[in-house]
């Protein structure tokens, strides 16, 4: 990976989790979770993105697409297609549309093996969403440099 970090985000009607790679662009870490009152107050939410983007140098950013089982785009993913947008004009940088399908369902099994109560749960889910569809990213791109090296060797 060249030139900055990439940032993970699960967008939720009231939370965005955070996460950003190593800069080698390897691993994924949980980095916060920003909380907001309304579904519909945005702007510190762009802020505070923002604000992170700048802190970690980050050149991409990579947001969770919540589309049904079956493959349709229902109201969670339009709102997530229009939150792209508002990063896009806000940041400058390229947003990477995510599959994040299941993403919630692992990060709670993960947080109910680490014996993490379920009442405190949902303060630590949208971070660790945001370290899967991040890590998901992560890999494919490993894979594909991967296949890159082994066709110059061909």
């Amino acid at each position: 990976m060249t030139g900055g970090r990439i940032m993970g985000l699960d967008f939720g009607s009231k939370t965005v989790g955070v996460a950003v790679s190593d800069g080698l662009g390897l691993t994924a870490q949980g980095v916060e979770i920003i909380r907001r009152t309304s579904e519909n107050k945005l702007r510190q939410t762009l802020a505070r993105i923002e604000t992170l983007v700048g802190e970690y140098g980050v050149t991409t950013l990579v947001l969770g697409f919540p589309k049904n089982m079956n493959n349709t785009i229902g109201e969670r993913a339009e709102k997530s297609l229009a939150f792209k947008e508002m990063l896009e004009r806000r940041t400058g940088l390229p947003v990477v549309m995510w599959d994040e399908r299941l993403t919630t369902v692992a990060a709670n099994r993960t947080l109910m093996e680490a014996g993490v109560r379920r009442e405190n749960r949902k303060d630590y889910v949208d971070q660790i969403a945001a370290v899967y569809i991040l890590q998901g990213y992560l890999d494919r791109l490993a894979v594909q440099k991967r296949n890159l090296e082994a066709e110059d060797e061909r």
